[in-house]
């Protein structure tokens, strides 16, 4: 048995009590038919979670891991539609085809990211790993589906439900936009999507009604001038020179140049110049990302980053052109979707384990459904309470796998609650 987080194994079912406070008891009457489905499956959920965790797949090059979803969607009795490149969509049918369904996304990429840890189901794919809980995502909305389809064979699903497995979350341009291109969301109500969050214990659930995540845009500076040998500066444009005044100016002249507010931030991730000591470059790359908290923020920042690039770099004479990509907006979530997922967080752990959270700053293309329907994207704790607090993105990201049936279990929940039959 792999000793996760030192005291439990995470998504087993040996691994002690349910987290402090998680009421469980589900939906549909006194028989809790989502908290009994999820809780009978919990085992076959972290297996499903493990396979996946075993098998990563970078961003567009997810098929072993979309025949994977498709599989287990066919043994749920379903038909599930694949994407042109990787990815699926699949319809639950609701009783009530007035009601447009309400999506629940999952993203599918793994980073290239080679995995620490040492239990049995690491990563068997060399630099690459799910150090971002996307195998928990894909595994919760399974979860989801496998409760979903028995309520819907009891004849209690009125609103249908639509499965969205996106590719490419981490890769730019991003597997959103695909989809939304494909057609996806066009006739949806909502959408609702979960992230880990090794922050918060298992077993908690944070909300935030508006903006949650920050727009992410990659940057790329090309500088070029007149190389030369560093004896003679002043034959020169001192590229090297531009470079670090661009490096440690422009972050500092767009703080200056926006409203503080909006959070703007500019970090370089490489700085690329020369091969010799004595020899001044003729060209040089500068690439980093920025974010923005406020959207009318990001709509402007584009313009703005020319305009102050192009004064910084007027001193010394040399050329600069930069790449701005639009990455993604901010995460905002619609006040009545975080409703809907509050109450059924409230149902299934109970109102003391909802957890107000905070605006980040990374960035989520889950922002690009919200611009075309309302929706919300919760944060899913999954710290085991009392064990050490990892990050993501990082290669020794270790997940308590109980927070695969809680988030199963929210999301159904969440489904159920949008449209109850009365009372």
């Amino acid at each position: 048995m792999d000793q996760l987080l030192g005291t439990t194994t995470p998504g087993s079912t040996e691994q002690g009590p349910a987290p402090q406070g998680w009421a469980g008891h589900g939906l549909l009457g006194a028989d809790g038919l989502l908290h009994r489905t999820i809780a009978e499956r919990s085992s076959r959920l972290r297996d499903i979670r493990r396979h996946l965790h075993r098998h990563p797949e970078l961003s567009h090059e997810e098929h072993g891991t979309t025949d994977y979803v498709v599989d287990q969607l066919q043994a749920l009795g379903l038909s599930p539609q694949r994407m042109p490149r990787t990815g699926a969509i699949c319809d639950i049918p609701g009783s009530d085809p007035g009601l447009k369904p309400v999506a629940l996304r999952a993203d599918m990429d793994a980073l290239g990211i080679p995995e620490l840890s040492t239990v049995s189901f690491r990563s068997t794919v060399d630099g690459v790993s799910h150090a971002c809980g996307h195998d928990v995502h894909m595994s919760a909305v399974l979860g989801a589906a496998h409760a979903l389809v028995r309520v819907a064979e009891e004849g209690a699903l009125r609103r249908g439900v639509r499965l969205v497995f996106q590719p490419s979350e981490e890769k730019h341009p991003c597997g959103a936009l695909e989809l939304i291109g494909e057609g996806v969301v066009d006739d949806v109500d909502s959408i609702l999507a979960l992230h880990c969050d090794p922050g918060v214990d298992v077993g908690h659930v944070g909300l935030k009604s508006g903006p949650i995540t920050s727009a992410t845009d990659p940057v790329k500076i090309q500088v070029r001038g007149a190389g030369g040998h560093t004896s003679r500066p002043h034959l020169t444009q001192d590229l090297v020179y531009a470079l670090g005044s661009i490096a440690t100016q422009l972050p500092a002249a767009l703080s200056r140049r926006m409203d503080p507010r909006s959070g703007v931030n500019l970090t370089w991730g490489s700085i690329h110049a020369g091969s010799a000591f004595n020899a001044i470059p003729s060209s040089g790359t500068l690439e980093g990302t920025l974010r923005c908290l406020d959207h009318d923020a990001w709509d402007r920042a584009e313009d703005l980053l020319e305009d102050v690039l192009a004064d910084l770099v007027r001193p010394w004479g040399v050329e600069a052109r930069v790449t701005h990509d639009r990455g993604v907006p901010p995460v905002s979530n619609s006040p009545h979707s975080v409703e809907v997922l509050s109450a059924a967080v409230t149902s299934v752990l109970g109102r003391q384990n909802l957890d107000p959270t905070a605006q980040s700053l990374g960035g989520e293309d889950f922002a690009w459904y919200l611009e075309k329907v309302p929706g919300a994207l919760a944060r899913l704790g999954t710290r085991t309470p009392g064990g050490r607090t990892y990050d993501l993105h990082m290669g020794d990201l270790m997940i308590d796998e109980r927070a695969i049936g809680i988030g199963a279990e929210v999301l159904a929940t969440a489904c159920v609650l949008r449209d109850p039959y009365p009372t």
